[in-house]
């Protein structure tokens, strides 16, 4: 595509914005790996819930969101519980404040508070790690794979689409690894309100130049609707029949099962916490346990003006281009409907700077997954085993090192992948089928030990290759509880076939952290030294806030998809219901966390065991 002068001339300066945004942070990154790689847990709460929610807003998963939601309407809201979106409200309602207690640097520096046997800690910290780069790699392939298809519609064909994305890629790469954390905050947070500008652009173009009838003229019956049955009923055969054979393909037909396959495998993700990528990171840099609750609860609230976007460019390629579309192959890819629409509708400068904030898009969310995931290589593999009494400029100076080879790695995996898609699946369902029982454990069996955790993550890892191929021609979400059980079993085997943690650190960890579950015998060994200590009671508050925190997530999902679409009645009826869910949050979450603020005044961090 070719593009004005203006708009080559702001990517041209928006690019060496972020430049500049490294080389400013370089000094204080450099000061240790804490500062590095955390800030030093002095940046605000608000700036890591825009940063995080920023990471999360890239350039492949809107395009995605707008396939979904131009083939499968209002229901397409339900499908990012693919991920699943709602673990954020786990986050925020309990499971960030356990976390933020550790004063851990990264999830495999974590371990050191829960396990203390050295065979079983090294296990589960090694387990952890080779977690965190899979995770790292995959998603590094993800962004690529969706920068290259985005650089093929926009961009001008003088390169590759490849090429363009390398050097983004390598422009990306150098200002998170110069500034660490605080380069990647600050400029997410820029990024952030070029997004919310474009998102503001697209919607206010979708509303005021098309109608609801208009909407309705190119839509099946039940598109503009939440609800569904056992099966979807979205029928397209007379409008754009090839959406027919990509339902039928991507096997959401049968819907209602589908669905609640789908709630479980999100409820037993989001049970065991974030998995040791950006989102963990964002968590251990807060101040506090509050902080950290509060920023889990921004990231849900920062995502609104995404939908907006997602359903303004739905709707702009629903009315303007149905018709081309029906005469098209039917093997039209539906991933780049996003940069197909922007290309043909938005004027030159103003389509510069949509450019601008998807490239923003991308960015966030490649140097948050490649600042987290180098703090695994460097902290957990290279400080720990190799080089234990270096300087901390030496580390810093090896973690650019580290950023690279793992960008390196993902960028050939992408080569590999036939799709957004096929990555998307494999880390969503595949890769964290295996990361759900152990973790889960970790929070609420007292007798999980480091032995059984590795054997856990490690037969989830395995599984997760091996099962799509043993099973082929089934999806990811159909694998997912194979992969889980493997893992489950592997776990519980490997706690109950080796000797459990000794008293003093699980004690000490329960203290801290106050989980409930089945802690009995932790319990009963603290109150012989302390008999005042109580259990974690809180369970049923916490059980209802989620649920409660479930239904106000999805509300800040599906008003912007209601208003882009004009479906004012649905619209005001979620506005009432996403009312309601703040008056009972407001009582049953936020006050609570101002109770606890003075008493954890008093409780010293976890201080790990390094």
């Amino acid at each position: 595509m070719e593009l004005h002068l203006i708009d080559l001339c702001l990517i041209c300066l928006y690019l060496l914005t972020v430049l500049a945004f490294g080389a400013l942070s370089l000094r204080k990154a450099g000061a240790d790996l804490d500062s590095y790689f955390l800030g030093g847990r002095k940046v605000p709460w608000y700036l890591l819930g825009i940063s995080n929610a920023s990471s999360m807003f890239d350039i492949a998963g809107t395009m995605w969101l707008v396939s979904v939601v131009f083939v499968y309407g209002a229901k397409g809201a339900w499908l990012p519980w693919l991920w699943p979106t709602f673990n954020q409200v786990f986050l925020m309602v309990y499971l960030s404040q356990w976390i933020r207690r550790s004063g851990a640097l990264t999830g495999g520096d974590w371990m050191t508070t829960r396990f203390k046997n050295p065979l079983g800690l090294e296990m589960s910290r090694l387990a952890v790690v080779v977690f965190a780069i899979l995770g790292v790699v995959g998603f590094s392939a993800y962004a690529f794979k969706g920068l290259a298809g985005f650089a093929s519609a926009f961009l001008p064909p003088t390169l590759e689409p490849t090429t363009y994305a390398a050097i983004l890629v390598g422009v990306s790469l150098v200002y998170a690894s110069m500034g660490g954390i605080r380069s990647v905050i600050f400029t997410d947070v820029v990024q952030f309100s070029l997004l919310v500008a474009i998102s503001i652009v697209m919607g206010y173009f979708a509303m005021t130049l098309t109608t609801a009838e208009s909407i309705r003229e190119v839509t099946p019956d039940g598109w503009a609707s939440l609800w569904f049955g056992r099966e979807l009923d979205l029928d397209w055969s007379n409008l754009l029949p090839q959406l027919d054979d990509i339902i039928a393909l991507q096997g959401y037909e049968l819907f209602f099962p589908f669905f609640m396959m789908m709630l479980l495998k999100g409820f037993l993700v989001s049970v065991a916490g974030p998995a040791p990528n950006f989102d963990m990171q964002r968590i251990l840099a807060t101040r506090n346990p509050r902080e950290a609750a509060l920023m889990s609860g921004v990231v849900s609230l920062a995502l609104f003006p995404r939908w907006i976007l997602v359903t303004g460019i739905t709707v702009l390629g629903l009315v303007f281009y149905s018709t081309d579309l029906r005469l098209q192959d039917p093997a039209f890819d539906h991933e780049l409907m996003l940069p197909h629409v922007i290309r043909e509708f938005v004027p030159i400068g103003l389509k510069g700077l949509i450019i601008v904030g998807f490239l923003a898009a991308f960015m966030s969310t490649f140097d948050s997954t490649i600042n987290a995931g180098t703090a695994y290589l460097v902290n957990d593999i290279y400080k720990r085993y190799l080089r234990p009494n270096l300087s901390s400029s030496s580390y810093i100076r090896f973690c650019y090192l580290a950023s690279f080879l793992v960008v390196g790695i993902g960028v050939a995996l992408s080569y590999f992948m036939e799709s957004i898609n096929d990555i998307m699946g494999w880390i969503v369902s595949g890769l964290w089928g295996g990361y759900a029982a152990p973790n889960l454990l970790k929070w609420h069996w007292w007798r999980l030990n480091g032995i059984g955790y590795f054997c856990g993550m490690m037969g989830g890892i395995v599984s997760s290759f091996v099962l799509p191929e043993l099973l082929p021609g089934t999806s990811y979400i159909q694998v997912f509880p194979g992969i889980f059980l493997v893992s489950l079993a592997a776990t519980v085997a490997g706690s109950l076939l080796s000797r459990p943690e000794d008293f003093e650190t699980l004690g000490r960890f329960y203290k801290q952290v106050r989980p409930w579950g089945a802690w009995g015998p932790v319990l009963q060994y603290l109150r012989l030294q302390e008999p005042e200590v109580a259990p974690n009671r809180d369970w049923p508050r916490h059980i209802v806030n989620v649920a409660v925190g479930t239904v106000w997530h999805f509300m800040l999902v599906v008003i912007p998809i209601f208003l882009v679409i004009k479906e004012f009645k649905s619209m005001w009826i979620c506005v009432g219901v996403f009312m309601l869910c703040c008056f009972v949050l407001k009582a049953s979450w936020f006050d609570r966390l101002e109770k606890e603020k003075s008493e954890a005044k008093e409780m010293p961090e976890i201080v790990p065991l390094r």
